[in-house]
């Protein structure tokens, strides 16, 4: 795992066209899935609605982590050598 790990580091573009590719898998199969049975009108017009939503949520999950982390959890690097 680690090794994986490293070579996608080094390789961006790699990782970046997996992402690509398995959000894109992803959507093609929640296209095919059946919403006449829907709870909701998102769910019923909206094709992929669930897929999307999970994504768009992660996004915003990582920018309010980061934010978070930079606005006060986050410490230097030397703050507990003093």
């Amino acid at each position: 795992m680690i090794q994986l790990i490293d070579y996608l580091k080094n390789r961006p573009t790699t990782a970046r066209l997996i992402f690509v590719l398995t959000v894109a898998v992803i959507i093609v199969w929640s296209l095919t899935v059946d919403t006449s049975h829907g709870h909701s009108w998102f769910e019923h017009y909206i094709p992929a609605f669930w897929s999307l939503f999970g994504i768009v949520s992660a996004v915003v999950l990582i920018f309010v982590a980061r934010w978070y982390s930079r606005a006060g959890i986050e410490q230097e690097e030397d703050y507990y050598d003093n």
